[in-house]
């Protein structure tokens, strides 16, 4: 009884169709036909001579080749129908194998898609994340610009009044304005400041906590996690607040702004004085973060356990997206401020004298330099232990409402920003 083969192909004679089964074969006859590929498959039933059998599945492989790689076929489309009179098809391997490849690309072009919105994902968080710590920074800073001034006033001008009569002399002297002279650059320097500092900490807190494998981080690792990104934070924005320095300096009036003090310094002192005190920065700002971000944790971890937390925080669950953008935070308003401005007055008074220290030496010259140490002990000859801390008071005037305001707008916009 005869058998059909049905092979669409293209009629290049450099190529040498592969049949399904050998040539010599008593169970097939092969018999070649070329028509277009698209040509309707119902012709198939109206070719085969067995009517009485059962209706035989007429496949057709479609093949566009992409890649060479894939196969080895050099036409776009190929097409082999094997048909026998036990109604069975014998499909041809190459669409096997083409399917297979087409499986795994599709496996390969699926996993690249996650991995690119994986990527854009993580960093648009960061972004937002980087935001909600400028912005905390911009408010904080704006708010208590007039605490700040009178404290550069009293490190580095020396000024030896009393902080009414300073305040006095300030009106008069340049009027309102004169209070927030120098928060542009202040911003400037905080707000990149604040946001690599926020941000650095909660990254390195997170890497602590999933290399330990513990629940909860330990306060040994928010103290490392702080002073990393103290120190990450100084490096980064030093430069900034080493020229608002020099502005707000006898003289600085003089120098034509940000971008002119910047210029007088590279071109008469060189790059690298904008890195002036970065050792005693990086000695006092790792502390202090470690102090400031530490014991806002400890404070917050410690709320949350109490019941009193507890129970805050199975309210929030409960009412869900009900809850505005204040009541979502997890320590509330007033003691998110509170917790903050404990945090701000335990990380000053701690590292209070290396800040003086690092003020004077950002106001030397080249002629004059002296290494930190020398600076230092050059303060206590001069004033005695006191004047390590001279400006002290109005410095936590300035760092209650300032740490109380930062921390709580960052908790905050981290709730808008949507922030993981």
């Amino acid at each position: 009884m005869p058998k059909f083969h049905l092979q669409f192909k293209n009629s290049l004679p450099d190529y040498q169709p592969y049949l399904p089964f050998p040539s010599n074969s008593n169970l097939l006859v092969p018999g070649g036909l070329f028509i277009d590929p698209c040509f309707p498959s119902s012709l198939l039933d109206l070719v085969s001579p067995f009517k009485g059998s059962p209706p035989s599945k007429n496949t057709a492989c479609v093949s566009r080749r992409q890649k060479h790689e894939s196969v080895a076929v050099k036409d776009l489309f190929f097409l082999s129908v094997s048909l026998s009179s036990d109604g069975l098809v014998s499909e041809h391997k190459e669409c096997h194998l083409q399917n297979e490849l087409n499986k795994k690309n599709k496996g390969a072009a699926a996993q690249v898609k996650q991995k690119v919105r994986v990527t854009r994902r993580g960093a648009v968080n960061t972004t937002k994340h980087l935001w909600a710590g400028a912005i905390a920074a911009m408010v904080s800073r704006t708010f208590v610009a007039p605490l700040e001034r009178l404290k550069l006033e009293y490190i580095v001008r020396g000024e030896q009044r009393n902080i009414f009569e300073l305040v006095k002399k300030i009106a008069l002297t340049q009027g309102l304005l004169g209070f927030w002279k120098g928060n542009l650059i202040n911003v400037l320097r905080t707000a990149p400041f604040k946001a690599v500092n926020f941000y650095a900490y909660d990254t390195y807190r997170k890497q602590l906590l999933r290399l330990s494998g513990n629940e909860e981080t330990t306060n040994s690792e928010r103290f490392i996690a702080g002073a990393a990104a103290g120190i990450t934070a100084t490096v980064l924005c030093l430069p900034l607040d080493t020229i608002r320095t020099k502005l707000v300096a006898p003289g600085g009036e003089a120098l034509g702004g940000v971008i002119g003090a910047f210029r007088h310094m590279i071109q008469t002192e060189g790059f690298f004085s904008l890195y002036r005190g970065l050792v005693p920065s990086i000695v006092s700002m790792a502390p202090s973060a470690a102090v400031f971000y530490s014991v806002y944790d400890m404070l917050k971890s410690a709320y949350l356990h109490s019941p009193e937390g507890r129970k805050r925080i199975q309210n929030m669950r409960q009412m869900g997206q009900d809850l505005n953008a204040l009541d979502q935070l997890e320590l509330g308003p007033v003691r998110t401020l509170l917790y903050g401005a404990i945090a701000g007055a335990c990380a000053e008074v701690a590292t209070y004298p290396f800040e003086v220290v690092r003020r004077q030496l950002q106001l030397q010259v080249q002629a004059s330099k002296m290494g930190a140490l020398a600076t230092g002990l050059k303060i206590v000859e001069q004033g005695g232990i006191p004047a390590l801390y001279v400006g002290l008071i109005p410095s936590l005037l300035q760092v209650l409402p300032s740490a109380s305001i930062s921390y709580f707008v960052y908790e905050f916009m981290k709730i808008v920003l949507k922030v993981n």
